[in-house]
């Protein structure tokens, strides 16, 4: 299990520095110090190291339960500030990931598939969140609708020109998010 951790790690380090293309197996193997035939019996591929990688980061921030909160809630107006945190710590934790597993998925049909189904995984989640709150979005806004202005509003472009970009705490982005959300997608009372 240090092995793979290891490696996961050295993995994250050259991806985030050399993208995902730059970083082989040889590389990986010399940062983590670790012989690549180690590396191929404990992965594989490098796509299950990017894989296991995000898996590891995401299972510390337990996004489910967190979705399960947020869509408990009965505040409406409350349920999209606890959406926006979810949000929130992905990007503040997994940020770098999210990145490569973009860059990964224009060349790696294994990632691409991976992320396909992450992209269907988030939507559905969001979905079952607008349709739950669907009394209270403001007139004309359908959940349809919602979940465009959802989508678009998540996109990781956004965080990135906001935080590392234009320079944002990620406080400042999780407020702007919820505040946004709630304008866009909430009945004024709210």
């Amino acid at each position: 299990m240090a092995t793979k951790q290891q490696i996961a790690s050295a993995a994250r380090g050259l991806f985030a520095t050399h993208g995902y293309a730059g970083a082989t197996i040889t590389a990986i193997a010399a940062a983590a110090g670790i012989p690549a035939p180690t590396i191929y019996s404990a992965f594989g591929t490098k796509a299950r190291i990017l894989q296991a990688i995000a898996w590891g980061v995401t299972s510390t921030l337990d996004v489910d339960r967190s979705h399960d909160a947020a869509l408990a809630e009965p505040d409406p107006a409350q349920g999209l500030r606890l959406a926006a945190n979810i949000q929130r710590r992905q990007f503040e934790h997994m940020y770098d990931v999210i990145a490569i597993y973009a860059e990964a998925a224009r060349t790696d049909p294994d990632i691409a598939q991976d992320l396909q189904t992450i992209t269907a995984n988030r939507e559905r989640a969001f979905r079952r969140h607008l349709e739950a709150i669907a009394a209270h979005l403001a007139p004309g806004v359908s959940v349809s609708d919602a979940l465009d202005i959802y989508i678009t509003l998540v996109l990781p472009e956004i965080y990135r020109t906001l935080v590392p970009e234009r320079g944002w705490t990620v406080d400042q982005y999780e407020n702007w998010l919820a505040g946004t959300l709630i304008r866009q997608l909430l009945q004024g009372d709210n």
